[in-house]
């Protein structure tokens, strides 16, 4: 049996570890290390710490499916909408933009951290834990010495790194002199948008009146979307009140992106209110930061993944070998687990 750990517990991780159970079930000992709390990455789904009931999309808001993905990866999409996972977009959302013809979105009644903890339950067996921060990987016998941050390192036969492209030219050990000249090149060209989002919740009995479950801002210098979170899911919640999920514009996100979190809340906040005036009160704030928010430069000429090593086997993926949405990171997973099967 080997074992393989799988960095990241976001979207990419959590499919590779579902393909990896799925069809080598008897060859291989899954561990997945996440450096948050839980899982998700950029589909992250936040609670209210005074009802968890009350919840809020902080990251990916809805799933685009153009035709060709919608064919091409029909079995997810699929088991999704049979599972009440993904459900239709039905309520309104103002000035969005339909890139082309045919493109169905979905949104995620239960938060859309629930698309990557049904993978995480679907790989039943696979070692998922989290509060673990890689910081070296070093290459020891047949295989991987992984130190973290705070604790003790483990030995893996093979490693998958699935955490944004900046994180993995970050790792400490014998990652940088495994690269090829070309391989560090195209992954030091890959560029991200950076944003900040807010999470407000509120009390049962706040109500937010509205035309639109979500709409896209076009004449604010920090807001670019906004969004009634329960009203886009579509959800009738008793004993709970609404969520608004607020993004900034990418400007606004790289001017403020070294400042602290409780600095750039008051100014989102106080641009909210000529945006909202009659918003209620929350109840309760969570303002997350997203230095990597969506890819906005793919490593270039990339089927999905980039092998650093074969033997042992060392290989990365995620949306910034593809593009940065649902389908890329379907992709990337895919790919990458071509490698896995053909090594393991």
């Amino acid at each position: 049996m080997s074992r393989v750990l799988i960095v990241g517990a976001g979207l990419t991780g959590s499919i590779c570890a579902f393909l990896l159970r799925k069809e080598l079930p008897n060859k291989v000992n899954i561990v997945v290390w996440d450096k948050s709390r839980g899982a998700g990455g950029r589909m992250s789904t936040s609670r209210s710490p005074n009802n968890p009931s009350c919840t809020v999309d902080l990251g990916a808001q809805y799933i685009s499916a153009t035709k060709y993905y919608a064919h091409i990866h029909s079995s997810f999409y699929e088991e999704l909408l049979a599972q009440d996972i993904l459900k239709p977009l039905v309520a309104p959302v103002e000035g969005m933009m339909s890139k082309e013809e045919g493109i169905v979105n979905y949104v995620t009644p239960h938060g859309v951290s629930s698309i990557v903890k049904h993978y995480l339950k679907e790989s039943a067996g696979a070692e998922v834990l989290y509060d673990r921060h890689v910081t070296h990987i070093h290459r020891k016998d047949a295989g991987w010495e992984v130190c973290r941050k705070g604790g003790a390192s483990q030995q893996f036969d093979v490693v998958v790194l699935t955490m944004p492209v900046p994180q993995i030219l970050q790792l400490q050990g014998d990652v940088g002199s495994l690269m090829g000249e070309n391989q560090r090149k195209k992954l030091e060209a890959v560029s991200y948008s950076s944003r900040y989002a807010l999470g407000l919740f509120y009390k049962a009995d706040a109500r937010i009146d509205v035309p639109w479950a979500a709409k896209y801002v076009s004449n604010n210098p920090c807001i670019r979307f906004i969004a009634i979170d329960d009203k886009k899911r579509n959800l009738a919640l008793k004993n709970c009140g609404p969520s608004v999920v607020v993004h900034t514009s990418v400007p606004f996100g790289i001017q403020h992106l070294e400042e602290e979190n409780n600095v750039v809340q008051p100014i989102i906040l106080e641009e909210l209110k000529k945006v909202m005036p009659e918003l209620p009160e929350s109840d309760s704030i969570k303002c997350q930061k997203w230095r990597y928010s969506q890819v906005t430069r793919s490593v270039a000429d990339c089927p999905g993944q980039m092998t650093l090593l074969s033997q042992p086997l060392l290989v990365c993926g995620g949306d910034g070998f593809t593009h940065s949405n649902f389908d890329g990171c379907i992709e990337s997973a895919l790919k990458v687990f071509e490698v896995l099967k053909s090594s393991l």
